[in-house]
C-alpha cells in the first residue's frame, strides 16, 4: 500500500510539471503572434506607424513649446490688459505671432466698445488741469467704480483735463466759465504716454481704446474752463481723491482784488477753503440778486402753501413766508450760507476778514461744482443741460 501511494504521488507531481511547461509555451507563443502581427500592422500601415513614432520624438519638443505658448500670453496680457481667454484666442488664430495678436486684439475690442456704447455710464472721475489763470475740468463716465480706479483711465482723464486747457481762443476768452464739449476734443490728437497705450492717436480713438481693454462703455461727458482777470486767483478743491489732479467732486472758484500786485498767501489759503466750502454747502447762487425769479416764485409758492395749513391769519402767514426765505437763502445763496470752517461767520464775512487782512477789496468772480454723474437720469428723460452750480 505504501508503495502505491507513493507511484501515485510521483505520477501527480510529474503531470504538473507537465502542464506548467505547455501553459508557458502557449504564452510564448501568443506574444510572438502578437508581436509578428503588430509589425505586420505597421509594415501594412506604414503612415500609422510613422505617425507614432513621431509622436514620441517630438513629445519633448511639445513639452517645450507650451512653456513658450505661456509666455507669449503672459506678454500679451501684460501689454493689453485683455482677459486671458481673449489673448489665448488672438495668439492661436494669429499663429502665436504676438504682434499680429495685439492688433486682432484691438480690432475685437472696438468692435465689442461700440456695442457697449449705448450702456448707461453713471461712474467716472472729474479731472482738473491749471495753469496761468485758467482751469479746465472734464468727466469722464464708465460703468463700474472699478474701472474708475484704473491707472490706465486715469492717465486718459487727466490728460483729457490738460488737453482742454489747450482751446485755442483761450487766451482770448472773457473771465468766466466756458462749456468744452466734447465735440471740441474730435479733432485732437492726444499721446496718453501709457506703456499700453503708446503713440500719438485722435481722441475718439484713444477714448475708444480705453473702452475696449476697459470692457465698458467709457464716455467724455462735459467739460468746463474757468478763466480770471489778471487781478484774479482761482483756487480748486477735489474730493475723494485717487491722485493729484483727480476726484469725484469738484470745487472751482475765482477770487478778485481790486490791487492787481497783492499776491498775498492768505488770498490763497481762503481761496482753498471757499473751495472745499463749495463742494460741502453746495451753494446754486452767488448772491441774492441772483437768484432766478422762477426759483424764488416756486420757493413762495412751496412755503405759502405750507403756511396756509397752519390755519393762522393772512398777516401771518406772510410773515412766515418771508423768515422761511431768509432760511432758503442762507441755504443755496452763497455770500448767505454759513462758512462751513466756522459756522459762526457767513462767507461774505469771511470776504470782508480777507479784504482787510490784505489791504484791499476781494470779491469773488466765479465759482462752479461739479460731481461725477449728476444729472444723467435727468439726462435720459430729457434733453437738457446737466445742472451744475455756477455763477457768472
Amino acid at each position: 500500500m505504501a508503495l502505491c501511494r507513493t507511484a501515485k504521488r510521483s505520477l501527480d507531481q510529474l503531470l504538473s510539471n507537465r502542464l506548467s511547461t505547455l501553459a508557458r509555451q502557449r504564452t510564448f507563443v501568443s506574444s510572438s503572434t502578437d508581436t509578428k502581427s503588430s509589425l505586420l500592422s505597421n509594415r501594412n500601415d506604414p503612415i500609422n506607424g510613422f505617425s507614432r513614432l513621431l509622436s514620441k520624438s517630438f513629445s519633448s519638443q511639445t513639452q517645450t513649446s507650451s512653456t513658450d505658448q505661456m509666455n507669449l500670453i503672459r506678454q500679451l496680457r501684460e501689454r493689453t490688459s485683455a482677459p486671458i481667454k481673449d489673448v489665448k484666442a488672438a495668439l492661436v488664430s494669429c499663429n502665436w505671432d504676438i504682434e499680429e495678436a495685439q492688433t486682432e486684439l484691438r480690432k475685437r475690442g472696438k468692435v465689442l466698445a461700440s456695442k457697449k456704447s449705448s450702456r448707461t455710464a453713471t461712474e467716472g472721475l472729474l479731472a482738473v488741469s491749471q495753469h496761468d489763470g485758467k482751469v479746465a475740468v472734464v468727466e469722464l463716465n464708465c460703468e463700474t467704480d472699478f474701472v474708475a480706479r484704473n491707472e490706465i483711465f486715469q492717465c486718459l482723464a487727466l490728460s483729457l483735463a490738460k488737453q482742454a486747457l489747450l482751446v485755442e481762443s483761450a487766451s482770448h476768452l472773457s473771465s468766466g466759465i466756458h462749456p468744452v464739449g466734447p465735440a471740441y476734443f474730435e479733432g485732437l490728437k492726444l499721446n496718453l504716454g501709457h506703456p499700453k497705450i503708446s503713440g500719438e492717436t485722435s481722441v475718439p480713438s484713444a477714448i475708444t481704446d480705453v473702452a475696449a481693454i476697459m470692457g465698458e462703455n467709457v464716455i467724455l461727458r462735459r467739460g468746463f474752463l474757468m478763466s480770471t482777470s489778471s487781478h484774479g486767483v482761482i483756487s480748486t478743491y477735489l474730493h475723494t481723491c485717487p491722485q493729484p489732479g483727480l476726484g469725484r467732486i469738484a470745487g472751482l472758484l475765482s477770487l478778485e482784488v481790486e490791487d492787481g500786485s497783492i499776491q498775498s498767501e492768505a488770498l490763497q489759503r481762503v481761496g482753498s477753503e471757499l473751495a472745499m466750502h463749495l463742494v460741502a454747502a453746495r451753494p446754486l447762487f452767488l448772491t441774492k440778486e441772483h437768484v432766478s425769479s422762477d426759483a424764488l416764485e416756486s420757493e413762495r409758492e412751496v412755503l405759502k402753501s405750507q403756511a396756509e395749513s397752519t390755519g393762522k391769519s393772512e398777516m401771518a402767514v406772510l410773515k412766515m413766508v418771508e423768515g422761511r426765505l431768509r432760511k432758503y437763502y442762507e441755504e443755496v445763496v452763497l455770500m448767505e450760507q454759513k462758512f462751513i470752517l466756522n459756522d459762526s461767520l457767513n462767507v461774505k464775512t469771511v470776504l470782508d476778514n480777507l479784504s482787510k487782512e490784505i489791504g484791499s477789496p476781494v470779491k469773488i468772480g466765479n465759482f462752479f461744482r461739479m460731481e461725477v454723474g449728476e444729472g444723467i437720469q435727468r439726462l435720459e428723460a430729457s434733453s437738457g443741460d446737466e445742472p451744475a452750480a455756477q455763477a457768472v
